[in-house]
């Protein structure tokens, strides 16, 4: 364990963990412009223009013309992809809201907090956040009552991947990749929320508000915010 001191080998653990910092802010913005040149594409597509197309298929993208509802678009990412769509929606006003995954927070700039316009689902896993994680989306939630923050009981950050279906047991029992909850039952948990906090905002069809109990953090396995800090990092 590092303790406070100085010294040739603490002043190049520092110099080495700000030039991370700062390749992180850099690519959260990178990330996030590309989100909106993919926005981009479907608006081209949807307009019938054409599209470069680099996989070799047969499928016609002029099909799609007028076939995309651009009045309803939404952002979401797991991990630095969270905190990539948040920073989405200062880029882009047509993502009217965002779902973050067990978002690593750490790359967007405090500056940046107050620009966030619209609302945000935080999905947690139990085991990953830690307390100044936590703090920053709750700079989110106390500006925009409809930033909500739940966390899923009995999961770890690889719950919300295709990895956790995978792994089997040693390969599990040496990096973690599942938590003591079914996986099957966390990825219910994450859907439902998610299409539960996109119907309230993007005014779906369905009957996705049946589940607007999770994001109160209602019901099992599911706690509200995050009351509890064990993560593994």
């Amino acid at each position: 364990m590092l303790r406070g001191g100085s010294g040739p080998k603490l002043a190049g653990w520092r110099s080495w963990v700000n030039r991370g910092r700062g390749n992180s802010h850099f690519q959260v913005h990178q990330r996030a412009e590309e989100c909106v040149r993919a926005l981009r594409l479907f608006e081209d597509i949807s307009s019938g223009k054409p599209v470069p197309n680099v996989l070799h298929f047969d499928f016609d993208l002029s099909v799609l013309k007028d076939s995309v509802d651009l009045t309803k678009v939404a952002v979401m990412g797991h991990s630095f992809g969270g905190v990539t769509a948040v920073l989405a929606l200062v880029k882009e006003p047509s993502f009217r809201c965002a779902v973050a995954l067990d978002a690593w927070m750490f790359p967007l700039e405090n500056a940046l907090y107050p620009e966030v316009p619209k609302p945000v689902l935080f999905i947690n896993t139990e085991k990953f956040q830690t307390p100044e994680n936590i703090a920053k989306m709750k700079r989110l939630s106390s500006r925009n009552s409809q930033t909500k923050i739940i966390t899923i009981l009995g999961s770890v950050h690889q719950s919300q991947t295709d990895f956790t279906f995978l792994t089997g047991k040693l390969i599990n029992r040496i990096f973690s990749t599942r938590g003591t909850l079914d996986p099957y039952k966390g990825l219910d948990i994450t859907s439902r929320a998610a299409l539960a906090f996109l119907q309230r905002h993007l005014n779906l069809e369905g009957e996705f508000d049946r589940w607007d109990n999770l994001l109160e953090g209602i019901g099992d396995s599911v706690v509200p915010e995050a009351p509890f800090f064990r993560s593994n990092l």
